[in-house]
């Protein structure tokens, strides 16, 4: 039984590894996926998706791509997108997909057989994925852990978060951001954003991030709201 002393951990993994179609559909696009699950189904990796973008025409771009993509067997699509209130987080344009391919270049078996479970749809965008997941296991464990998974599927991860997992101490569930609002809100929080005294500026995060002060401070304050309800 998990007790306060071993509670475990919240962790969010940035990860790049070969032969995924997700990375390579959404390299270089504005729009992105959230994924909502992974099964096998007669001998095939079967995903359920929600495409989103700012407008219909990166949705359609998007699914163009991963129907044309040589690493995936068959896509359809269902009737609408598979998590609503996501899709109006993460844009204005979405549609539902579920996708056939290859189960040797899934890295979700590699995650789940060493304990690490998703928390929260995996976010794809930009040729990265983006795992929050718990994992019973202590930190001085967790480099082990994702070593092992990197060796086996040839893979970079990237720890860019890491929280206890006891029953909300102290984590923050960031869900309903945008993507852009989770990355500029996650920066700023590993940096010492935060922290008193802080640690970075302002200024010298939207250096960071390649954007204006001024738009970085107003993703943080949407963030913000959104964090603090």
């Amino acid at each position: 039984m998990t007790t306060a002393e071993h509670a475990g951990l919240r962790v969010t993994l940035d990860i790049w590894h070969p032969d995924c179609w997700t990375l390579e559909v959404t390299e270089g696009r504005a729009a992105g996926l959230l994924g909502h699950g992974v099964h096998t189904i007669d001998g095939l990796a079967t995903g359920r998706f929600t495409v989103y973008g700012n407008t219909r025409e990166e949705v359609d771009e998007l699914v163009a791509a991963i129907r044309d993509s040589d690493l995936t067997d068959s896509v359809w699509e269902t009737d609408h997108p598979h998590a609503t209130e996501d899709s109006i987080a993460f844009g204005s344009a979405s549609r539902g997909i579920v996708v056939h391919y290859d189960l040797g270049n899934s890295i979700n078996d590699a995650l789940v057989s060493r304990g690490f479970i998703p928390d929260e749809p995996v976010r794809m965008y930009g040729g990265r994925e983006y795992w929050t997941v718990i994992v019973e296991v202590e930190k001085d464990e967790l480099h082990d852990r994702i070593e092992a998974v990197c060796e086996e599927m040839d893979a970079e991860i990237r720890v860019r978060h890491v929280a206890t997992a006891e029953a909300g101490a102290g984590v923050l569930r960031t869900d309903d951001l945008s993507e852009r609002q989770r990355e500029v809100f996650e920066l700023a929080r590993q940096r010492g954003y935060y922290d008193w005294p802080r640690h970075v500026t302002a200024s010298e995060l939207a250096e960071e991030m390649d954007v204006s002060k001024t738009t970085l401070l107003e993703h943080l304050r949407k963030a913000e709201a959104k964090l603090l309800g």
